[in-house]
């Protein structure tokens, strides 16, 4: 299939240097171009999982009732000027 295909000058004259000193075509080297970029996109990437980040302690600080938001937070900035 035919197409054109818009490139920067520099680009262009850079992709036709590579091909001469590589002997091969400007179209090799495009399709072999454009082939790597969609493999790297395409390239099953494991999900992110988050580690396991516990401590030993026995919960909450003394004083602090359970689920009482406004009393950690001011715990929290005590010692920050809050």
């Amino acid at each position: 299939m035919k197409t054109t295909v818009e490139l920067n000058d520099s680009l262009f004259e850079e992709i036709k240097r590579y091909a001469a000193q590589n002997q091969t075509t400007l179209r090799a080297v495009l399709e072999n171009a454009l082939h790597n970029f969609l493999k790297q996109q395409t390239v099953a990437t494991v999900p992110f999982r988050m580690r396991r980040a516990t401590f030993a302690g026995t919960g909450l600080q003394s004083g602090i009732e359970e689920g009482n938001w406004q009393q950690i937070r001011s715990r929290i900035y005590e010692e920050q000027g809050g």
